[in-house]
C-alpha cells in the first residue's frame, strides 16, 4: 500500500503488514508514520481480505524507541504549540483505534520498546516479546508523563508496579513484561520469521499460540512484595519518605532513578495511575487524561527542557521546576483539569443534559459538561447559573428533550419534589442521574418512579467537594441499571475521575454513607492523636511522618492533614475555609445512622461520630468551618 523509507505498509497473503524501517533512528514514529499506519488501519477494517495485521520493525535493535520529539521540541520553542498538541492527538487516536480493532492485530517487540512502541504494540491483541526485548516507558526523564495509552497499562500492572514502571523508567526484560501485562507471548526470535509468513498465509493468530514458549523467570516478579511495600505511598512526598525510611539498596537503586525524573511530572503520574486504576478504567479514558497533560506540558511542565537537556544539548542536566521543593497539588491539578473545547474528542455524539440544582457543586459539574462540548440547559431555584450553560424558566422547560437530566439537590425530600414535577416532562428512554447525597429510601423511591415513566434512573452522589467539581476529580458511587449507568458513564469521565458502579437503586448512596462514616469518624481520631502528640511534647511535623509512612495512614491523615502547615496543603493552611463542611458531614452521618437505625445494624462508632459532629457544629463554633477543624476544638479541652 505504501513504501519509503520510514515505514513499509502493504498486504501480504492475509495479512496487513506494517514495518517500521527507520533502524538507524531506532524506529522512532514521526507524525507521518503514525498518520499512515492509522490510514492503513481504516482501510483495512472492512477489507474481507484482510484476516489479520502484523506490526513488526526493521533491525535487531528496537521495534520502537518512541516517538520523534525533535521537530516537537523546535516548534514548541518557537511558541507553536499546535504542532505537538496535532501529533499527540492523531497518535492516541490511533492508539485507541490498534486497542479496539476489530481484527487481531500481532507485535513483534524486539529490542527497545519505549514510548511511542509501548503505543503502538501494547494495546494489541495478540503482544509478542522475545530474547532481546526490554520495555519501558521513560516519559518521565524528558519532563513528560507516560503516555500513549501507557496511563492505561500502568493502571492495570500488578500492585503498585505502575507507579514504579512509571517513575523510575525501568527496562522490563520478556518476562518482566507479561508479568506486568505489557505483553502477552515469549516467542524465541529466531522462530518469528517463519512464523510470520504462516500467520500471512493462515490469516489466524492460532500459530501465536503454539508456538509461545515458558518464558524465563520474571525478575520484577520477585521484585514485586518490595516494589508494593515502598510504592503504596499516595504522593510524591510520601513516596520520597518512605525510600529515605528504608535503609535497602533496592531503595537507594530507586532513590537513584526517581532523581532523574522531572518532579513535576513523577507527582503528576501517580495522580494519573491512581485516577484510573479501578473497574472504570478505560483505553480511552486514560488518552484522554493523557491528552489533558500533553495539551499544556509544553507552557506549564518541563518537557521542552527536558528534551533540550536529553537531546538537542545532551547536557543530562535539566533545570527541573520544583527541584528543590514539594510540587504543589495546584501544580499537578492544572495539569489535569478538563480541556473543554480542546478535549481529546472520544465521546458520544454530543448530548442534551439539564442540570437541576447550579450551587456550588452543581455549578462546576454543569461548567464542565458544556466546556466539553454537550449542550447544557440549566435551572436553579436560587436564580444562580454557569458558565456555558444556557438557563431555562423552569425546571419542567430545562428537561425538555434532555437524554439526560442531572439533579444536585440538598435533600431527599426536595429531590422527591423535584422528580414529582420533572418525571412527567422528561422524554421517553431519558436518563434522571441524581448526585446529591440523599436517604437511601428517597433514591429508591424516585427510582422506581423514573422506571415506572419509562426512565432510567441513577443515583450517584459525590466525593471530592468543590475542588473536585471545580476540577472534574470528582469520583461517583452509582446504584442504578447497566444500561443506565453506560449511557452516563461519558459524563462521569467528564466531571470525575471515577464512577463505580455499585448496584441496583440505592446503592450509590448506600456506598456515599458507608463511605463518609468512615471518613467522619477517621478525621475525629486523627484530630484526638494530633492533640495527644501535642501533649505530649511530639511535634506535629514529626507525628505526621510517622503516621504518614506508617500502620496509621488515612486519607485524613495523608490529603487533607488537620493540622496547618503539615503535609499537603489542606482547608486547615486557610482557616479551615470549608472543602467539606461540617454541617454537611453531621448531614452525612446522621443519614448513615438513619440507615443503620431502618436495617437493624449496630455503629456504635458511627453513633459517637454523629453525636460529636452534632455538638460541634449545633452548640459550639463548627456551623461554616471545615470538618476537619475538629482539631483546634480539642486542642483547647482536657479529658473531661
Amino acid at each position: 500500500m505504501t513504501a519509503h523509507t520510514d515505514i513499509d505498509i502493504r498486504i501480504e497473503g492475509k495479512a496487513g503488514r506494517i514495518t517500521l524501517t527507520r533502524p538507524k533512528a531506532l524506529n522512532a514514529l514521526t507524525y507521518e508514520m503514525c498518520r499512515a499506519i492509522d490510514r492503513a488501519l481504516k482501510s483495512w477494517a472492512g477489507d474481507p481480505t484482510v484476516a489479520l495485521v502484523i506490526i513488526d520493525a526493521a533491525g535487531d535493535k528496537a521495534f520502537c524507541a518512541g516517538g520523534d520529539i525533535a521537530e516537537m521540541y523546535a516548534t514548541g520553542k518557537a511558541g507553536d504549540f499546535d504542532y505537538g498538541r496535532r501529533f499527540w492527538r492523531d497518535e492516541y487516536r490511533m492508539n485507541a483505534r490498534l486497542a479496539e480493532y476489530p481484527k487481531p492485530v500481532l507485535a513483534f517487540m524486539q529490542g527497545f520498546t519505549m514510548g511511542g512502541g509501548v503505543g503502538l504494540a501494547g494495546h494489541v491483541s495478540h503482544r509478542i516479546v522475545g530474547d532481546s526485548s526490554k520495555v519501558s516507558m521513560p516519559e518521565c526523564t524528558i519532563g513528560f508523563v507516560p503516555d500513549v495509552g501507557g496511563s492505561f497499562l500502568l493502571a492495570r500492572a500488578p500492585g503498585r508496579l505502575g507507579e514504579y514502571l512509571g517513575l523510575t523508567a525501568a527496562r522490563m526484560l520478556g518476562a518482566d513484561a507479561i508479568h506486568a501485562g505489557f505483553a502477552d507471548h515469549f516467542i524465541p526470535e529466531s522462530q518469528w520469521p517463519g512464523l510470520i509468513g504462516q500467520l500471512c498465509d493462515s490469516g489466524s493468530p492460532d500459530g501465536v499460540l503454539q508456538a509461545a514458549k515458558t518464558p524465563p523467570a520474571s525478575e520484577l516478579a520477585d521484585l514485586q512484595p518490595r516494589i508494593d511495600a515502598l510504592f503504596s505511598a499516595q504522593d510524591l512526598t510520601s513516596l520520597r519518605n518512605a525510600l529515605a525510611a528504608d535503609d535497602s539498596a533496592f531503595a537507594r537503586d530507586v532513590e537513584t532513578a526517581l532523581a532523574r525524573a522531572a518532579p513535576l511530572s513523577a507527582a503528576t503520574t501517580i495522580e494519573m495511575i491512581q485516577r484510573l486504576r479501578g473497574p472504570s478504567l478505560t483505553i480511552r479514558r486514560a488518552l484522554e487524561l493523557e491528552y489533558r497533560v500533553a495539551h499544556r506540558i509544553m507552557e506549564q511542565g518541563d518537557f521542552l527542557e527536558g528534551i533540550r537537556a536529553a537531546i538537542i544539548d545532551k547536557d543530562r542536566d535539566p533545570k527541573w521546576r520544583f527541584a528543590d521543593s514539594a510540587v504543589p497539588a495546584v501544580a499537578v491539578s492544572a495539569l489535569l483539569r478538563p480541556l473543554g473545547r480542546d478535549t481529546l474528542d472520544f465521546r458520544e455524539d454530543s448530548m442534551q443534559i439539564a442540570f437541576i440544582g447550579l450551587g456550588n457543586m452543581g455549578a462546576p459539574m454543569a461548567a464542565n459538561l458544556a466546556a466539553a462540548g454537550h449542550d447544557v440547559t440549566g435551572f436553579d431555584t436560587a436564580g444562580t447559573s454557569a458558565d456555558g450553560v444556557t438557563m431555562a424558566a423552569s425546571a419542567k422547560e430545562a428537561v425538555k428533550d434532555a437524554d439526560v437530566v442531572i439533579t444536585m439537590l440538598p435533600n431527599g425530600g426536595i429531590l422527591r419534589a423535584v422528580a414529582d414535577d420533572i418525571i412527567p416532562a422528561m422524554a421517553a428512554g431519558a436518563v434522571l442521574l441524581d448526585c446529591s447525597t440523599v436517604d437511601v429510601a428517597s433514591a429508591r423511591a424516585v427510582a422506581d418512579q423514573a422506571a415506572q415513566a419509562g426512565l432510567g434512573a441513577l443515583d450517584a452522589p459525590v466525593s471530592g467537594g468543590i475542588g473536585g467539581a471545580q476540577a472534574g476529580t470528582l469520583t461517583f458511587m452509582v446504584g442504578g441499571s447497566p444500561d443506565a449507568f453506560e449511557k452516563a458513564r461519558p459524563l462521569f469521565d467528564i466531571m470525575g475521575q471515577k464512577a463505580v458502579h455499585c448496584g441496583p437503586s440505592g446503592n450509590g448512596q448506600a456506598a456515599k454513607i458507608c463511605n463518609n462514616m468512615i471518613l467522619g469518624a477517621t478525621m475525629i481520631v486523627t484530630c484526638e492523636a494530633f492533640s495527644l502528640a501535642d501533649k505530649l511534647g511530639l511535634s506535629r511535623e514529626a507525628m505526621f511522618d510517622v503516621v504518614s509512612t506508617s500502620s496509621g495512614y488515612s486519607w485524613s491523615m495523608n490529603a487533607y492533614c488537620p493540622a496547618p502547615g503539615v503535609g499537603p496543603t489542606s482547608p486547615a493552611d486557610n482557616g479551615y475555609t470549608p472543602g467539606f463542611a461540617a454541617d454537611l458531614m453531621l448531614k452525612d452521618l446522621r443519614l448513615a445512622q438513619q440507615a443503620a437505625e431502618s436495617v437493624d445494624a449496630d455503629t456504635p462508632i458511627g453513633e459517637a461520630a454523629t453525636e460529636l459532629y452534632r455538638r460541634f457544629v449545633e452548640e459550639e463554633d463548627g456551623a461554616g468551618r471545615d470538618f476537619s477543624a475538629m482539631l483546634p476544638r480539642f486542642e483547647t479541652r482536657g479529658r473531661s
